[in-house]
């Protein structure tokens, strides 16, 4: 996918457009002016007498106590602030009375009122007074025409009788151009709500529906079709070492490229090749570790460059040094029969040969690369354990699968093959060897077990044809990718190294 795209550059917009309209929202709310208002809330409603008919009644000493009228005493604390964006004068009260504002408490009779107000807001009390109108009578306290500038705020501390905690509290009066209204808080001092709730409810819609948008755009799967997809049925055949890259992009190709049916036969390269060049057939690939077709007159392409191990059983610690060329010679020579021969310090164990069989590539590289010679111990044994031509000095087999080798060897004490180096890395029961102390690398130059991995057709293929659209989808980036994660180097661009 192009993150920088004309789609997603439009939907990552849309985005910071729609956050930047919430941001607009909330300087709306805070800075454009509206109604009036002073908002009010009970932010303590507690029973303090012994006699209350809900609520714990408390421990009293002193005055409750003495006054048998506090036998149901109750405290009320009640914030009254000014939480609109606009100052508050004393004309802006509407009541007739002298004082601003009525609070009503149901049931109940106040006995007591104080009032506080912030330290940085002294100049509140100096409207508490009688002559403004402040007091109390029954279950009514008169509260002054308080000016409140924007988020200004008082309290007052009330002592009741009589009623219950939880009866009705109201706040009453008007406001020229404005209202006087309940409002809540999660904790006693908690500011007001930035928002109104019609804003944050047209904000978070809006942020939702625009961060949803661009989220479909960014994220919609708009990989291309590989290049020349094409339709079909095609076989791909030969290697077992480099199968699992094939069965890996064939399945990502036909999910690509509707109609099109890839099938994996991994029979070993020479296998491969061989029938291939037999059949004659335009719908197969065969894959070779090693330029096995060009001898039979195959069209062959390098795909990438593969790095093999020697391996043995984890019972087998060789060391860092692991084992020389020499010491690979002797071994598949049948000179050497025990491990402790190489090393008093390795375990007496005998050593058995698990190798590939003929139509291998992995097997024919290492007869190249690092015996310099074909392997010279007969085939011994079907099973890799017991030893059917008792003339020969070692156990050895040959298997058909990368795969079958890996597990000879993990459960075979003193076994020794060889396999494609990525799927030896991560098999249970195996160590990778190093060869005259240089560790398997595909990366590394110096080290010998390495090879080309072959794409052959009978001969070059027709342009539009499935062969062809697959080929080409090789040496797409993503396609190479895949490639190296399996532990190969793509040879589209690393044409020094495959030679």
């Amino acid at each position: 996918m192009e993150w920088l795209s004309a789609e997603n550059l439009v939907a990552v917009g849309t985005a910071v457009l729609g956050i930047a309209a919430s941001g607009v929202m909330v300087w709306y709310e805070r800075r454009v002016p509206r109604r009036k208002r002073i908002g009010y809330r009970v932010q303590m409603d507690n029973p303090i007498g012994d006699d209350v008919r809900s609520g714990r009644a408390n421990v009293r000493l002193g005055l409750f106590n003495e006054a048998p009228d506090m036998a149901d005493a109750t405290l009320v604390l009640l914030r009254v602030e000014n939480d609109g964006s606009q100052g508050i004068d004393r004309d802006d009260y509407t009541g007739p009375a002298p004082h601003g504002l009525t609070a009503v408490f149901t049931d109940r009779t106040i006995r007591g009122v104080s009032v506080t107000q912030p330290t940085d807001r002294d100049h509140l009390m100096d409207h508490f007074t009688p002559e403004r109108g402040f007091g109390y009578e029954g279950n009514r306290l008169r509260i002054p025409r308080v000016p409140l500038n924007r988020g200004d705020h008082f309290k007052l501390l009330v002592l009741l009788s009589g009623g219950d905690v939880g009866s009705g509290i109201r706040l009453t009066g008007g406001l020229r151009e404005g209202e006087v209204h309940p409002n809540r808080s999660a904790t006693p001092d908690e500011t007001p709500p930035l928002l109104s709730g019609p804003a944050r409810l047209f904000t978070a819609l809006l942020t939702l529906s625009v961060v949803a948008l661009a989220a479909i755009i960014v994220a919609r799967d708009d990989t291309r079709p590989p290049l020349g997809c094409e339709q079909g049925s095609l076989t791909v055949t030969g290697s077992t070492a480099f199968a699992p890259v094939v069965r890996t992009l064939a399945k990502e190709y036909e999910k690509d490229c509707e109609g099109a049916d890839i099938t994996v036969e991994a029979r070993g390269s020479e296998a491969g090749v061989t029938e291939l060049a037999a059949e004659g057939t335009k719908n197969v690939i065969a894959f070779s570790d090693g330029p096995m077709g060009d001898r039979l007159g195959l069209h062959g392409e390098k795909v990438a460059l593969s790095a093999f191990t020697l391996v043995v059983n984890d019972r087998i610690a060789l060391g860092a040094q692991g084992l020389s060329k020499r010491d690979v010679r002797r071994l598949y020579g049948g000179e050497i029969t025990r491990w402790r021969q190489l090393d008093p310090a390795l375990p007496d164990l005998p050593v058995t040969l698990v190798s590939r069989n003929a139509d291998s590539g992995t097997r024919q590289t290492f007869q190249q690369r690092v015996l310099g010679t074909w392997e010279r111990v007969p085939s011994t044994s079907l099973d890799c354990v017991h030893q059917d031509d008792r003339s020969a000095s070692v156990v050895r087999c040959e298997l058909d699968s990368t795969q079958d080798v890996l597990e000879a060897v993990s459960k075979v004490p003193g076994a020794i093959g060889y396999s494609e180096l990525t799927v030896a890395a991560g098999h249970e029961g195996v160590r990778t060897v190093p060869l005259d102390g240089i560790a398997p690398s595909v990366k590394t130059d110096r080290y010998p077990y390495r090879g080309v991995e072959y794409a052959y057709t009978h001969r070059a293929t027709r342009p539009g044809s499935l062969a062809a659209a697959f080929l080409a989808y090789l040496d797409e980036a993503t396609s190479q990718d895949v490639i190296r994660e399996y532990g190969h180097l793509p040879c589209e661009r690393q044409e020094e190294l495959c030679g």
